[in-house]
């Protein structure tokens, strides 16, 4: 069969940033880990010079169809009050613009992507997408990334690592002129596999926090956190070689009192747990989505009396080679 005309599949891991949250923007090195959860996307040839996409949750149930001729998606104009459709054509437009050559066959296809995680978790359902079509249309995932949805790119990175990694971005020399803007990105695949990890897990909050607000409210606030980035970075430097869950919590408790000021929020732990015994950390954007846990005990019994009942084991989140 020739090439062209065979079913392609790719997947992409789900992602959590366990430091360096907002900085990561700004310079600091960053904990990163991708998640056993993901997403695939199935490209399969057509006859018809058509795209026919169907996006099916982690159930297996359809959440989102459409179809259109391949030669006119380009000219397709947004539509109203569809955000779903419009945030795939984007990507779609955008990953043309980076490979003119990307959907000119005469043939069409058939796209079935499937999450591994409910929508609303907040694990890189737009990410592990990004990743996905950008190796399908054989570009670069940063610049689609950057064309689409913005962002550090850390997410890009776990969608392409099965260990833990540290993150930074550093801003290249002012003398580029074609990119003034253009930052370094420095990623290491690093060996975090905590001796405590049975004692940590992850909570769902039951909201899903936009991480582009999130970062417009970081950018409103920031200034001057030179200071702020150097202590980040150092503690994301010790939580990677902490032995001790004693110690572990007190840096992440250290990290979040840091992040709240510089965001000028309240930590997670202050305005709902305030009587759990243990530690708990935002993670990316504060106000929804996980939040990281530190206990001595399952925290189940806990968390369950307060209506959070989406406690996943650190053990069964992270992928670890």
């Amino acid at each position: 069969m020739d090439s062209k005309f065979e079913k392609l599949n790719h997947r992409s891991n789900g992602k959590l940033l366990l430091t360096g949250e907002y900085v990561v923007l700004d310079g600091a090195v960053s904990l990163a880990v991708p998640t056993t959860y993901g997403q695939s996307l199935t490209i399969t040839p057509i006859s018809d010079s058509k795209l026919i996409w169907e996006s099916l949750d982690y159930q297996g149930k359809l959440w989102f169809e459409s179809s259109f001729t391949i030669d006119e998606f380009t000219s397709i104009s947004l539509k109203p009050n569809n955000h779903i459709f419009n945030t795939l054509l984007k990507i779609l437009k955008a990953a043309k613009q980076l490979n003119p050559s990307f959907l000119i066959e005469q043939h069409g296809f058939k796209v079935v992507t499937k999450l591994d995680f409910p929508n609303n978790w907040g694990l890189g359902t737009s990410s592990t997408l990004i990743n996905n079509i950008s190796r399908w249309a054989n570009i670069d995932s940063y610049k689609l990334l950057a064309l689409s949805f913005g962002g550090s790119g850390y997410d890009i990175a776990c969608a392409n690592h099965n260990s833990a990694i540290t993150y930074q971005l550093q801003t290249s020399p002012t003398h580029n002129l074609i990119q003034p803007n253009q930052k370094k990105r420095t990623v290491i695949p690093v060996n975090f596999d905590p001796s405590f990890s049975e004692h940590l897990y992850f909570v769902h909050l039951n909201k899903k926090q936009n991480s582009r607000d999130g970062i417009a409210h970081y950018n409103a606030n920031k200034s001057g956190l030179s200071t702020e980035i150097s202590e980040i970075s150092d503690i994301t430097s010790k939580i990677i070689g902490c032995t001790s869950l004693q110690d572990f919590n007190g840096l992440i408790e250290t990290h979040e009192h840091i992040i709240g000021s510089i965001i000028k929020q309240v930590p997670v732990k202050n305005q709902l747990f305030k009587d759990f015994d243990g530690a708990v950390k935002s993670l990316g954007a504060w106000g929804g989505d996980f939040v990281l846990v530190s206990s001595e005990e399952h925290p189940k019994s806990y968390f369950g009396a307060k209506g959070f009942n989406t406690i996943i084991s650190y053990n069964d989140m992270i992928l670890k080679q």
